[in-house]
């Protein structure tokens, strides 16, 4: 399929239209502040290079998902900026689009950056269809950046109550990592004693993520978290930072915070009391 460089095209458009209208501005920030009208007015006018289509009309004449899905999955392949009008249409065909998105996603030799794509427009168009995968992506979590595991727990986090249940069901089988990303979400729903334990469990052996952790035993508001959460504020090792964090989890279960005297040694601490 042709994929046309719309960013490339508007990039002519407004070299002409710098052209035609700089001896109305007085700068070049007044020229950046009409970009967003240039824009509208690219989108909104018939171009030859487009048999006569305007830009933000083009990819609505299209209605079949699998051919604008694949169109997309060229897009990158090509390494051509994909427009976000060819986003946008997949998004407006809804759940006709889940079909072809799940698959994208589950494609073996798919790149990351169209996984990622599939996994936003799966969220956009409010589909539940990856659950699973998702919960399998948090359960193998490894420490350090991952960018899909991410937006894959921000569309389980759209998801809400439907996708509660099966997110209990499958902590116990994540690795620590999964498990805390998992918690992020489950914290919002408290409850569940299992959400609870483990979190309890990984404030114990994570206390590098106390700060995380922290905030959610706060939102799961079991008072019960109290003792764990005032000793570790206590504790000499605790950076400013992570006590901070459990203070305010600890004021929110309604207990009281231990004192604690932070001085130049803490860098966190240092910078802080220099910026008051």
């Amino acid at each position: 399929m042709r994929c046309i460089n719309f960013d490339k095209e508007f990039e002519r458009y407004v070299g002409a239209w710098m052209k035609e209208h700089a001896k109305e501005y007085r700068n070049y920030d007044e020229m950046e502040a009409a970009m967003p009208d240039v824009y509208a007015a690219f989108l909104d006018t018939p171009v030859n290079w487009l048999s006569g289509a305007k830009p933000g009309e083009y990819f609505a004449q299209f209605d079949n998902a699998l051919h604008l899905v694949n169109w997309m999955e060229d897009y990158f392949k090509q390494r051509i900026p994909v427009p976000d009008m060819l986003l946008n249409r997949i998004a407006e065909l809804g759940l006709a689009a889940e079909e072809p998105l799940m698959n994208l996603l589950k494609k073996e030799r798919a790149t990351q950056e169209i996984r990622m794509a599939a996994v936003t427009l799966l969220r956009e168009i409010d589909s539940v269809a990856p659950l699973e995968y998702y919960i399998g992506l948090q359960a193998i979590r490894k420490e350090g950046e991952d960018e899909l595991a991410d937006n894959a727990l921000e569309s389980l986090s759209s998801m809400g109550e439907r996708a509660v249940s099966a997110m209990r069901a499958a902590l116990a089988l994540c690795s620590p990592d999964g498990q805390e990303a998992m918690l992020t979400v489950l914290s919002d729903y408290p409850g569940d004693e299992q959400v609870l334990e483990t979190a309890l469990s990984l404030l114990k052996t994570r206390r590098d993520r106390a700060a995380v952790l922290a905030g959610c035993l706060g939102k799961l508001g079991d008072e019960r978290a109290l003792p764990a959460l005032i000793a570790l504020a206590a504790s000499e090792e605790t950076p400013y930072l992570d006590y901070i964090e459990l203070r305010s989890a600890i004021e929110a279960l309604g207990g009281d915070a231990p004192e604690r005297n932070f001085d130049a040694e803490d860098p966190a601490y240092e910078a802080m009391r220099n910026m008051q």
